[in-house]
């Protein structure tokens, strides 16, 4: 049985790279063009598999072009996949990327497709997976009755959950005791709390909000300054890593959790098991890409021995 299971979609990513976005009824040409594997869930996935964690996957997949890309990107990093549904009535999803040439920010519009039709059902029938597993991950890229249910069958059995609220919105409040961790990004905690987040004191009062909704743990990633490790004892702000240039930073929250979860499913204590995801992430922002630019274990371990 796999030791983390993962609840999201898979969308092939549509990267392009340019110095500006166009504006409205404007063409301008790009640097750069690529098509690869992406989906919030897909590539946290990919990222915890790379990081050493024996991987399930729950998601909806169209019959379709795409949705062989998934089935093949899953089968070469071993992630398990009986619980993908096949679905004539919708396609894989797809997102379109824009990617800054200059700084490697990014832009993105996210059509789920098939997996946004994943229901509770979906859920229940993987749920001796999410039971057997020593940790489960869903963010909100598929329907949120489906992540709350994901949510609650963990939680129930005393797995570990991490709840990724991506993209942000609002949320029912029972979805918060479900969690004990939440990892938003900045602008994610700002949608959540309704405060503003622009630095680590504005952080710190946005986490203690979530913790006041019943949250164990308030994960907030903030970019290149690290991630705030907030509990109702300590916070602690956790240094980003630099492992070489920065090319592109579209995969680099997937990658925090998907090597987080990992972590903390190989045994780590939690704060190690942050710094594991922000070396993670570290090595990811140098690659461009989302699910490709996911490093593999040796090299998280070697960026951290450094």
């Amino acid at each position: 049985m796999s030791n983390v299971s993962i609840l999201g979609i898979f969308v092939a990513d549509l990267a392009f790279r340019a110095t500006r976005p166009p504006a409205m009824g404007e063409t301008i040409i790009g640097a750069g063009f690529k098509m690869g594997p992406g989906g919030k869930g897909s590539n946290q996935a990919v990222a915890a598999a790379r990081a050493g964690a024996d991987v399930s996957f729950i998601s909806r997949l169209g019959r379709d072009a795409f949705g062989e890309i998934a089935l093949a990107t899953w089968r070469a990093e071993n992630i398990r996949t009986d619980k993908v549904v096949l679905t004539d009535d919708q396609p894989t999803g797809a997102a379109y990327i824009f990617v800054e040439e200059a700084t490697g920010e990014n832009a993105i519009i996210v059509v789920p497709g098939a997996g946004g039709a994943i229901t509770s059902a979906d859920v229940d029938r993987a749920a001796a997976d999410i039971r057997s597993a020593k940790v489960f991950i869903t963010q909100l890229e598929q329907p949120t009755d489906a992540a709350m249910r994901g949510l609650a069958i963990a939680k129930q059995a005393g797995v570990t959950t991490i709840f990724n609220p991506a993209p942000a919105g609002s949320l029912p409040d029972a979805i918060y005791p479900l969690c004990d961790y939440i990892t938003p990004n900045e602008s994610e905690a700002s949608v959540l709390t309704s405060i503003q987040v622009t630095g680590v004191d504005s952080a710190k009062a946005a986490a203690d909000r979530l913790l006041q909704r019943g949250v164990g743990t308030a994960l907030i990633t903030l970019g290149e300054a690290g991630a705030l490790y907030h509990t109702a004892q300590e916070s602690i702000l956790v240094p980003a890593f630099s492992a070489g240039k920065v090319v592109e930073t579209t995969g680099a929250g997937d990658a925090f959790n998907g090597g987080f979860a990992a972590a903390l499913a190989a045994g780590r204590p939690p704060r190690d098991a942050v710094r594991f995801g922000c070396a993670t992430a570290g090595i990811a922002v140098t690659r461009p890409g989302t699910a490709p630019a996911m490093p593999r274990l040796s090299e998280i371990e070697a960026l951290l021995a450094r």
